[in-house]
């Protein structure tokens, strides 16, 4: 006997075995068991996640020998012929490969035909937006008003495409991508049933790699089987994808973590030796972000979040928004690098170029000290003292005394002082969105908008007068009240200095007169979303 493949093996053939998808059974059951039956369903989502199988469940409930039910017997010759795919009332009509409208009308020919065995006949057509505009216009009159022997079930991957006028004459039901824990709990229960051993690791990655459909669950795990001569480890089913050992991934957050650049490349070349590409390393090393960051904000972060918690407690949230981010620029523009190896190492090694370091920042006047030390900030370069009169003069000139830094920041604007400020993330989005309402020496009263108000947290002022009493050498106070902002904060003069830029560029490209021409004479059209001015 010919093997079965677990997909078709194991289809659900009344409503109670399907997973998930419960907000469409119920009105179904429901519909079956009050005997108030649409002529037209449609069921959306995407592949895998039982469109047309409920489709053949309910075709199965509307011709059971023992009446219109809910709940087939599955032992009348009816049941037995829809799951067999050879009940002569249930047409099955593939859209993709009919997409003419002779083919419609072929099909609509026969609507007006009793059915020959069971109580309904039934249409299901698959892929339904395939067919073409005339096809759509052919099926309309006989789907808004069929005979009361006929329905009509409609499933689709992309609802977006079909006609309004197809939409509005039927019940539609979405169906939802299955969780990684429902399709893990299926697979693990077919695997019982049909006595392969397994460990959870491989079930995790299969339920993962089924990206929400069943079915590619099922053909993955006859693949593994295959694969790992009729059993499932861990090992065998990471190689039969491809994806990154979770060990590896942590020796690249760990780098990340110390700022070690060459144990981040050898970690990389590892996962390169290991099979693993630069697109698979940079999608794994987007997950672990993923589930650090929920980590850190006390979110439940799945099976993978208890590897990564160590790691979790080195990097501040900050780092890993920037890592992630990184990462998925770096993800994106990887088919233009040279080769996989390449973009992979200069994606990582842009993270740590990138990343906030509180000794490297822009030059200051005054070098900022951390605020636990006692030892007193170092001054900036004190211009050379006057020098003293010759022997030949007799008047006494006096040196004068170098300005501190207090002096040296007592006259700058607010944007210049936050521009020196050795500040990052929040902390510098708040100083960006303030403005300075008053300055008695080195008290700061501040105000901002309310609009901006949730920059505020106790946190990022302390870490704010911290960074002011550095630049100006004294202990500084700070006050902020909240308050509609009038005057120019540093953030507003960012934004007009860049849609200054931007007006800018747009009018060199209007004013060229290569695209005057192409626009006179060709009727070109300049899109302004795609001028961006040179950096």
């Amino acid at each position: 006997m010919s093997y079965l493949v677990l997909a078709r093996k194991w289809r659900p053939k009344i409503f109670e075995e399907l997973v998930g998808q419960e907000h469409v059974i119920r009105p179904l059951v429901n519909a079956l068991g009050n005997g108030r039956l649409h002529h037209a369903f449609l069921f959306t989502g995407t592949r895998g996640v039982g469109k047309t199988t409920i489709a053949r469940i309910l075709a199965k409930s509307l011709n059971c020998e023992t009446g219109v039910t809910a709940k087939p017997c599955g032992q009348c010759s009816a049941c037995r012929e829809v799951d067999e795919g050879r009940f002569i009332d249930l047409i099955e009509v593939d859209a993709a490969s009919r997409t003419k409208v002779d083919d419609t009308r072929e099909l609509l020919d026969n609507v007006q035909y009793a059915p020959t065995r069971g109580r309904y006949k039934v249409y299901l057509i698959d892929e339904v937006h395939m067919l073409s505009g005339h096809s759509f216009n052919a099926l309309l009159k006989t789907l808004e008003e069929p005979p009361p022997h006929v329905k009509f079930l409609l499933a689709t991957t992309d609802p977006q495409k079909l006609p309004v006028t197809v939409l509005s004459r039927c019940l539609q039901f979405s169906l939802k991508r299955l969780s990684r824990e429902q399709i893990e709990a299926q697979l693990a229960a077919i695997l019982k049933a049909e006595k392969i051993e397994s460990d959870a690791a491989s079930l995790a990655l299969l339920s993962r790699a089924a990206d929400g459909s069943m079915r590619d669950g099922l053909s993955l795990l006859d693949q593994a089987i295959a694969y790992g001569a009729g059993s499932l480890a861990e090992a065998d089913v990471r190689a039969m994808l491809g994806s990154i050992d979770q060990r590896v991934i942590a020796r690249l957050l760990a780098a990340l973590a110390a700022q070690d650049a060459p144990g981040l490349l050898q970690a990389a070349h590892e996962a390169l030796d290991h099979g693993g590409d630069g697109s698979t390393i940079l999608d794994e090393l987007l997950r672990a972000l993923h589930q650090i960051a929920l980590l850190q904000s006390k979110l439940p972060a799945g099976n993978d979040g208890d590897d990564l918690s160590s790691i979790a407690g080195q990097l501040s949230p900050e780092d890993v928004q920037l890592f992630y981010q990184i990462a998925l620029v770096g993800s994106r523009d990887l088919p233009y690098a040279p080769d996989a190896r390449i973009g992979l190492e200069m994606t990582l090694l842009r993270m740590l170029a990138f990343r906030p370091v509180e000794a490297a920042q822009e030059p200051v006047a005054v070098r900022p000290a951390s605020p636990t030390h006692s030892s007193p900030p170092r001054p900036a370069p004190i211009p050379a003292a006057v020098r003293p009169a010759p022997a030949s003069v007799s008047a006494t000139v006096v040196a004068t005394p170098p300005p501190t830094a207090a002096d040296r920041t007592e006259a700058l604007a607010w944007t210049d002082i936050v521009s020196q400020l050795n500040v990052s993330g929040f902390v510098r989005e708040l100083a960006s969105n303030l403005s300075l309402e008053k300055r008695d020496g080195d008290s700061f009263h501040l105000v901002i908008d309310p609009i901006h108000a949730q920059l505020l947290g106790k946190d990022r002022e302390t870490s704010l007068r911290e960074a002011l009493t550095a630049l100006v050498g004294r202990e500084a106070k700070l006050s902020v009240r909240t308050a509609k902002v009038d005057s120019d904060t540093p953030a507003r003069e960012k934004q007009r200095h860049n849609e200054e830029r931007q007006q800018a560029a747009e009018q060199a490209i209007y004013n060229d007169p290569n695209v005057k021409n192409l626009v006179d004479q060709l009727g070109a059209r300049v899109h302004p979303a795609s001028i961006r001015p040179k950096s």
